[in-house]
Protein backbone atom coordinates (compact mmCIF):
# COMPACT_ATOMS: atom_id res chain seq x y z
CA UNK A 1 0.00 0.00 0.00
CA UNK A 2 1.08 3.63 -0.95
CA UNK A 3 1.83 5.39 2.41
CA UNK A 4 -1.08 7.73 2.81
CA UNK A 5 1.17 9.20 5.68
CA UNK A 6 4.76 10.56 6.38
CA UNK A 7 4.32 10.69 10.37
CA UNK A 8 1.90 8.86 12.54
CA UNK A 9 2.23 9.22 16.48
CA UNK A 10 0.75 7.02 18.92
CA UNK A 11 -0.02 8.65 22.57
CA UNK A 12 -1.75 11.30 25.10
CA UNK A 13 -2.87 14.50 24.16
CA UNK A 14 -3.44 16.85 26.99
CA UNK A 15 -4.37 20.79 27.64
CA UNK A 16 -1.14 22.91 29.48
CA UNK A 17 -0.99 25.37 31.95
CA UNK A 18 2.68 26.90 31.94
CA UNK A 19 3.45 29.22 34.58
CA UNK A 20 5.09 31.99 32.74
CA UNK A 21 6.05 34.44 35.51
CA UNK A 22 8.03 32.22 37.81
CA UNK A 23 6.45 32.62 41.89
CA UNK A 24 3.30 34.01 39.84
CA UNK A 25 -0.28 32.80 39.48
CA UNK A 26 -0.14 33.75 35.76
CA UNK A 27 -0.70 30.94 33.26
CA UNK A 28 -1.08 30.43 29.71
CA UNK A 29 -3.52 27.77 28.65
CA UNK A 30 -1.36 25.38 25.75
CA UNK A 31 -1.48 22.41 24.54
CA UNK A 32 1.39 19.28 25.29
CA UNK A 33 1.73 15.74 25.76
CA UNK A 34 5.18 14.04 24.01
CA UNK A 35 3.63 12.10 20.80
CA UNK A 36 1.17 15.16 20.55
CA UNK A 37 4.00 17.88 20.38
CA UNK A 38 6.21 15.37 17.76
CA UNK A 39 3.37 14.99 15.61
CA UNK A 40 3.04 18.62 15.26
CA UNK A 41 5.91 19.30 14.90
CA UNK A 42 6.58 17.05 11.94
CA UNK A 43 3.55 18.44 10.32
CA UNK A 44 4.72 21.97 10.89
CA UNK A 45 7.82 20.61 8.95
CA UNK A 46 5.64 19.88 6.32
CA UNK A 47 5.14 15.87 6.96
CA UNK A 48 1.59 14.62 6.11
CA UNK A 49 0.54 13.38 9.64
CA UNK A 50 -1.82 11.74 11.61
CA UNK A 51 -2.44 11.12 15.63
CA UNK A 52 -3.71 8.15 16.85
CA UNK A 53 -5.38 8.40 20.69
CA UNK A 54 -8.36 8.82 22.76
CA UNK A 55 -9.92 12.20 24.18
CA UNK A 56 -12.23 12.49 26.84
CA UNK A 57 -15.68 14.27 25.87
CA UNK A 58 -15.65 17.22 27.50
CA UNK A 59 -14.20 20.82 27.12
CA UNK A 60 -10.04 20.23 26.50
CA UNK A 61 -10.60 17.40 24.53
CA UNK A 62 -12.29 19.22 21.95
CA UNK A 63 -9.90 22.01 22.33
CA UNK A 64 -7.39 19.32 21.99
CA UNK A 65 -9.27 18.02 18.42
CA UNK A 66 -9.43 21.53 16.93
CA UNK A 67 -5.81 21.87 17.68
CA UNK A 68 -4.89 18.82 16.04
CA UNK A 69 -7.18 19.47 12.77
CA UNK A 70 -5.74 23.11 12.78
CA UNK A 71 -2.38 22.23 12.14
CA UNK A 72 -2.99 19.59 9.32
CA UNK A 73 -2.70 16.20 11.81
CA UNK A 74 -5.33 13.74 10.94
CA UNK A 75 -7.83 12.86 13.53
CA UNK A 76 -10.34 10.31 11.63
CA UNK A 77 -8.78 7.33 14.56
CA UNK A 78 -8.95 9.31 17.30
CA UNK A 79 -12.20 8.18 19.94
CA UNK A 80 -13.69 10.00 22.39
CA UNK A 81 -14.89 8.85 26.06
CA UNK A 82 -17.75 10.66 27.18
CA UNK A 83 -17.22 8.67 30.41
CA UNK A 84 -13.46 9.39 30.97
CA UNK A 85 -11.56 13.53 31.58
CA UNK A 86 -8.68 14.69 28.97
CA UNK A 87 -5.21 14.94 30.72
CA UNK A 88 -4.27 17.83 31.84
CA UNK A 89 -0.63 19.55 32.98
CA UNK A 90 0.51 22.57 35.02
CA UNK A 91 4.62 23.29 34.35
CA UNK A 92 6.09 25.27 37.20
CA UNK A 93 9.81 27.59 36.55
CA UNK A 94 12.54 28.40 39.44
CA UNK A 95 16.28 29.21 38.79
CA UNK A 96 16.55 24.79 39.26
CA UNK A 97 14.87 24.64 36.03
CA UNK A 98 10.93 23.30 35.12
CA UNK A 99 8.91 21.13 36.64
CA UNK A 100 5.42 19.19 36.14
CA UNK A 101 2.50 18.47 37.82
CA UNK A 102 -0.60 15.90 36.11
CA UNK A 103 -4.17 15.85 36.29
CA UNK A 104 -3.74 12.38 33.97
CA UNK A 105 -5.28 9.73 36.35
CA UNK A 106 -7.80 7.19 34.62
CA UNK A 107 -7.26 9.83 31.32
CA UNK A 108 -9.30 8.80 28.00
CA UNK A 109 -6.17 8.04 26.65
CA UNK A 110 -5.12 5.77 29.32
CA UNK A 111 -7.81 3.72 28.71
CA UNK A 112 -6.46 2.92 24.93
CA UNK A 113 -7.02 -0.94 24.70
CA UNK A 114 -6.04 -3.29 21.93
CA UNK A 115 -9.69 -3.80 20.70
CA UNK A 116 -9.52 -0.04 19.90
CA UNK A 117 -6.36 -0.60 17.71
CA UNK A 118 -8.06 -2.99 15.84
CA UNK A 119 -10.73 -0.97 14.28
CA UNK A 120 -11.10 -0.51 10.64
CA UNK A 121 -10.33 3.16 10.80
CA UNK A 122 -7.05 2.34 13.41
CA UNK A 123 -5.63 -0.20 11.10
CA UNK A 124 -6.08 1.88 8.31
CA UNK A 125 -3.84 4.61 9.78
CA UNK A 126 -1.08 1.91 10.58
CA UNK A 127 -0.61 0.09 7.85
CA UNK A 128 -0.34 3.63 5.50
CA UNK A 129 2.03 5.32 7.09
CA UNK A 130 5.90 5.85 7.09
CA UNK A 131 7.09 6.25 10.75
CA UNK A 132 4.86 5.34 13.89
CA UNK A 133 6.10 7.14 16.57
CA UNK A 134 5.16 6.15 20.43
CA UNK A 135 7.24 6.85 23.63
CA UNK A 136 7.56 5.60 26.98
CA UNK A 137 4.77 7.62 28.00
CA UNK A 138 2.32 6.33 25.68
CA UNK A 139 3.85 2.70 27.16
CA UNK A 140 3.48 4.24 30.89
CA UNK A 141 -0.02 5.82 31.02
CA UNK A 142 -1.46 2.76 31.89
CA UNK A 143 -0.99 -1.75 31.36
CA UNK A 144 -3.93 -1.33 28.82
CA UNK A 145 -2.20 1.22 26.69
CA UNK A 146 1.19 -0.35 27.21
CA UNK A 147 0.02 -3.56 25.49
CA UNK A 148 -2.02 -0.73 22.74
CA UNK A 149 1.39 0.66 21.68
CA UNK A 150 3.25 -2.88 21.52
CA UNK A 151 0.53 -4.16 19.55
CA UNK A 152 0.47 -0.75 17.16
CA UNK A 153 4.15 -0.73 16.72
CA UNK A 154 3.85 -5.05 15.46
CA UNK A 155 1.22 -3.76 13.35
CA UNK A 156 3.12 -0.22 11.71
CA UNK A 157 6.02 -2.74 11.16
CA UNK A 158 3.77 -5.47 9.57
CA UNK A 159 2.45 -2.97 7.18
CA UNK A 160 5.90 -1.82 5.99
CA UNK A 161 5.93 1.54 8.60
CA UNK A 162 9.81 2.47 10.41
CA UNK A 163 8.49 2.40 14.29
CA UNK A 164 9.98 5.25 16.55
CA UNK A 165 10.86 5.23 20.41
CA UNK A 166 10.79 8.46 22.34
CA UNK A 167 12.10 7.21 26.22
CA UNK A 168 10.47 9.65 27.92
CA UNK A 169 10.64 8.29 31.55
CA UNK A 170 8.64 9.56 33.43
CA UNK A 171 9.32 7.54 37.09
CA UNK A 172 6.19 9.37 38.38
CA UNK A 173 3.92 7.46 36.05
CA UNK A 174 5.91 3.98 36.83
CA UNK A 175 9.23 2.49 38.81
CA UNK A 176 11.84 2.55 37.18
CA UNK A 177 12.63 -1.28 37.08
CA UNK A 178 9.72 -1.46 35.17
CA UNK A 179 10.35 1.19 32.74
CA UNK A 180 13.27 -0.63 32.29
CA UNK A 181 11.53 -4.24 31.83
CA UNK A 182 9.01 -1.92 29.12
CA UNK A 183 11.57 0.08 27.04
CA UNK A 184 13.68 -3.04 26.32
CA UNK A 185 10.66 -5.09 24.86
CA UNK A 186 9.81 -2.04 23.10
CA UNK A 187 13.05 -1.69 21.74
CA UNK A 188 13.00 -5.11 19.84
CA UNK A 189 10.06 -3.71 17.66
CA UNK A 190 11.45 -0.62 17.39
CA UNK A 191 14.08 1.19 14.35
CA UNK A 192 14.76 4.61 15.33
CA UNK A 193 15.62 5.28 18.82
CA UNK A 194 15.40 8.62 20.39
CA UNK A 195 16.29 8.76 24.18
CA UNK A 196 17.66 12.07 25.61
CA UNK A 197 20.78 11.29 26.92
CA UNK A 198 19.38 11.82 30.99
CA UNK A 199 16.47 8.91 30.26
CA UNK A 200 19.11 6.90 28.55
CA UNK A 201 21.63 7.42 31.58
CA UNK A 202 18.54 6.09 33.97
CA UNK A 203 17.40 2.99 31.69
CA UNK A 204 20.80 1.53 30.63
CA UNK A 205 23.01 2.09 33.57
CA UNK A 206 25.47 4.66 31.37
CA UNK A 207 25.80 8.11 30.05
CA UNK A 208 28.64 6.86 27.45
CA UNK A 209 26.21 7.46 23.74
CA UNK A 210 28.32 4.87 22.29
CA UNK A 211 27.39 2.17 24.95
CA UNK A 212 24.12 3.73 24.96
CA UNK A 213 23.44 3.15 21.39
CA UNK A 214 25.13 -0.45 21.47
CA UNK A 215 22.31 -1.31 24.42
CA UNK A 216 19.75 -0.66 21.30
CA UNK A 217 21.51 -2.05 18.10
CA UNK A 218 21.91 -5.30 20.49
CA UNK A 219 17.93 -5.50 20.42
CA UNK A 220 17.72 -4.48 16.70
CA UNK A 221 17.36 -0.69 16.28
CA UNK A 222 19.26 0.54 13.23
CA UNK A 223 19.00 3.95 14.17
CA UNK A 224 19.63 5.86 17.33
CA UNK A 225 19.87 9.18 18.16
CA UNK A 226 20.86 10.28 21.98
CA UNK A 227 19.33 13.66 22.55
CA UNK A 228 22.09 15.89 24.40
CA UNK A 229 20.07 19.02 24.44
CA UNK A 230 22.00 22.33 23.56
CA UNK A 231 24.90 20.06 22.82
CA UNK A 232 22.79 18.76 19.70
CA UNK A 233 23.06 14.97 19.55
CA UNK A 234 24.70 11.63 18.65
CA UNK A 235 24.15 9.31 15.64
CA UNK A 236 24.65 5.75 15.63
CA UNK A 237 23.67 4.27 12.59
CA UNK A 238 25.60 1.75 10.40
CA UNK A 239 28.40 1.20 12.78
CA UNK A 240 29.55 4.65 13.19
CA UNK A 241 28.81 7.20 15.78
CA UNK A 242 28.60 10.71 14.70
CA UNK A 243 28.44 13.53 17.26
CA UNK A 244 25.96 16.50 15.54
CA UNK A 245 26.52 20.09 17.28
CA UNK A 246 23.34 21.94 19.02
CA UNK A 247 22.90 25.89 18.52
CA UNK A 248 23.49 28.00 21.93
CA UNK A 249 20.31 30.45 22.36
CA UNK A 250 18.79 31.69 25.27
CA UNK A 251 16.29 29.73 26.67
CA UNK A 252 13.50 30.58 27.82
CA UNK A 253 11.12 27.52 28.08
CA UNK A 254 12.74 23.80 27.41
CA UNK A 255 9.04 22.50 27.89
CA UNK A 256 8.86 20.00 24.20
CA UNK A 257 12.09 20.25 23.18
CA UNK A 258 12.83 16.82 22.69
CA UNK A 259 9.40 16.21 20.89
CA UNK A 260 10.38 18.79 18.79
CA UNK A 261 13.63 17.61 17.73
CA UNK A 262 12.00 14.25 17.28
CA UNK A 263 9.00 14.87 15.14
CA UNK A 264 11.52 17.06 13.12
CA UNK A 265 13.69 14.62 12.56
CA UNK A 266 10.75 12.15 11.69
CA UNK A 267 9.62 14.58 8.95
CA UNK A 268 13.31 15.26 7.30
CA UNK A 269 13.57 11.13 7.22
CA UNK A 270 10.41 10.49 5.22
CA UNK A 271 10.83 13.45 3.02
CA UNK A 272 14.42 11.54 2.14
CA UNK A 273 17.23 13.30 4.23
CA UNK A 274 20.02 10.66 5.88
CA UNK A 275 20.13 10.94 9.00
CA UNK A 276 23.02 13.24 9.67
CA UNK A 277 20.66 15.89 7.75
CA UNK A 278 17.81 14.99 9.45
CA UNK A 279 19.53 15.51 12.84
CA UNK A 280 21.24 18.84 11.61
CA UNK A 281 17.35 20.11 11.24
CA UNK A 282 15.78 19.48 14.18
CA UNK A 283 18.72 20.26 16.50
CA UNK A 284 17.85 24.08 14.78
CA UNK A 285 14.34 23.37 15.09
CA UNK A 286 14.72 22.85 18.64
CA UNK A 287 17.05 25.54 19.22
CA UNK A 288 14.08 28.24 18.07
CA UNK A 289 11.49 25.92 20.01
CA UNK A 290 13.20 26.63 23.53
CA UNK A 291 13.19 30.62 22.67
CA UNK A 292 9.07 30.88 23.14
CA UNK A 293 6.71 29.60 25.92
CA UNK A 294 4.68 26.52 26.09
CA UNK A 295 5.26 23.27 24.00
CA UNK A 296 3.28 23.47 21.12
CA UNK A 297 2.93 27.59 19.97
CA UNK A 298 6.91 27.69 19.62
CA UNK A 299 7.37 24.82 17.43
CA UNK A 300 8.55 26.34 14.18
CA UNK A 301 8.30 26.38 10.47
CA UNK A 302 10.74 25.33 8.33
CA UNK A 303 11.94 28.52 6.80
CA UNK A 304 13.05 29.59 10.21
CA UNK A 305 14.34 26.58 11.04
CA UNK A 306 16.72 26.58 7.43
CA UNK A 307 17.78 30.00 8.55
CA UNK A 308 19.09 28.53 11.24
CA UNK A 309 20.50 25.22 10.23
Amino acid sequence: MQPVYDVTALGEGMVEFNQTRPGERAWLQGFGGDTSNAVIAAARAGARAAYLSRVGGDEFGALLLDLWRAEGVDTSAIEKDANAPTGLYFVTHSCGGHSFSYRRSGSAASRMTTAWIERPEVQQVLRSTKFLHVSGISLAISPDARECTLVAMRHARDGGARVSLDANLRTKLWPLEHAREAIDHALRRCDVYLPSLEDATALHGTSDPAAIADCAHRAGVCTVVVKLGADGCVVSEGGRLHHVHGHRVHALDATGAGDCFSGNLLARLAAGDDTLVAARYANAAAALAVQGWGAVDPLPRPDAVRGLA
